[in-house]
């Protein structure tokens, strides 16, 4: 069956504009499947589908008309895209047009084209796009009709989702695949752990703990993409304590749902500190007297004992309400690279207390493993990895 694109908008108030994107893909040899999600059900052509004559809207307010036609738009293009019929998704709109489209657009899997152009795309979009893979263009003209700036604009917006759909990847699994989080204090080890990894012949799918990494990371483990999980990079969690830089998590961060029975290791990756953005000439007052390691615009501020126990608390309780196979590493001589003896940030301490407190508190099938290593150190690279195949070889 040839898949279509389907065409996303509130076709009462931006009808025009999506007849003419509409009009442009299928001129260039691609059907449409077109989508109302508009709340009146009026439109100057008539759609494939209107989503508010398939619920009752009649008693509802505004916002609820939005919510419950978001839902049932969801619903359908979920359907569709499971019956074969799409293979490409894009919209146009305004704030709410926006907000409609990229929610509907979030229900299809990774690497379906999803394609916004908005006229709000110069704000700040990441809590629009989440951990999708959401492509945003911005209008620059407002969507009042046609005229020759929004023609242009669209007319890009056409050709790139239909040249998006025909740009076709293998989608071949050659290897085994391994999710990997890291960020910038335990580079080496990533590295280090990659290229253990691939001389196994394993395949290395990384994501960067900066908040949405490790969301998207989780989400697509929930979706049993990967054949394991090396979760190195865990310090999202101290900053969501402490409001950090990296910090922009759910609850759903570190844990993973009923029937997924992919592998994870943990490692305290950067768990000694908090990234804030603060340098050495704004120092917040609390912080004045803590262990600081300067970075460039962010700094990492050494946990107190009292602070790791409550994290570890927090690691424990995450990792019990977890139903898949799971281990946890952890390298006796530093989790970050300003967190080594001698170094700034070192505190064996704190460390330690974390470490006791998480074994106190884990369920006994969560197994705890020490080693004698710095989490940069080759060696516990080496470990890292053997660890990582062994649970997935059982």
């Amino acid at each position: 069956m040839k898949k279509s694109v389907a065409i996303v908008g509130t076709l009462d108030s931006k009808g025009e504009e999506h007849l003419f994107l509409k009009e442009v893909i299928e001129s260039k040899g691609y059907s449409t499947i077109t989508i109302d999600v508009g709340t009146t059900g009026l439109s100057n052509f008539p759609p494939d589908f209107s989503v508010s004559k398939l619920i009752n809207i009649k008693e509802m307010e505004r916002s609820q008309m939005v919510e419950a036609i978001i839902k049932k738009a969801r619903e359908l293009v979920f359907d569709l895209y499971h019956q074969g019929k799409i293979g490409a998704i894009i919209s146009a709109g305004g704030g709410t047009g926006t907000f409609v489209g990229t929610s509907i657009m979030k229900i299809l899997p990774l690497g379906v084209p999803k394609f916004m152009v908005s006229t709000v795309a110069s704000r700040d979009m990441s809590q629009t796009i989440g951990t999708k893979d959401i492509t945003i263009m911005h209008s620059v003209v407002d969507m009042l009709g046609l005229n020759s700036v929004s023609r242009l604009i669209l007319a890009r917006a056409a050709g790139a989702v239909c040249g998006m759909m025909s740009a076709h990847s293998t989608g071949k699994k050659e290897l085994p695949q391994v999710a990997l989080s890291l960020f910038g204090f335990i580079t080496r080890a990533a590295e280090n752990i990659k290229s253990n990894l691939e001389e196994s012949h394993f395949e290395v799918i990384p994501f960067h703990a900066n908040g949405t990494g490790g969301m998207a990371m989780d989400e697509m483990m929930g979706e049993s993409f990967f054949d394991g999980v090396l979760d190195l990079a865990t310090h999202e969690l101290v900053d969501a304590m402490f409001g950090g830089y990296c910090g922009a998590i759910g609850p759903q961060r570190l844990q993973t749902p009923e029937g997924v029975n992919t592998p994870r290791l943990v490692i305290p990756g950067g768990l000694d500190s908090a990234v804030l953005e603060f340098d050495h000439k704004s120092i917040p007052e609390k912080y004045k007297d803590r262990k600081i390691f300067f970075y460039d615009f962010r700094s990492a501020i050494r946990l107190t004992a009292d602070e790791s126990r409550s994290l570890a608390k927090t690691v424990a309780y995450k990792l019990n309400q977890s139903h898949n196979p799971t281990k946890v590493l952890i390298p006796l001589k530093g989790w970050s690279e300003a967190d080594r003896e001698g170094d700034v940030l070192f505190d064996p301490g704190s460390s330690q207390a974390f470490s006791e407190t998480l074994e106190k508190s884990l369920k006994s099938d969560v197994k705890v493993i020490k080693v004698d290593y710095h989490i940069n150190d080759k060696e516990f690279a080496r470990e890292a990895a053997d660890i990582m195949i062994r649970m997935i070889k059982e």
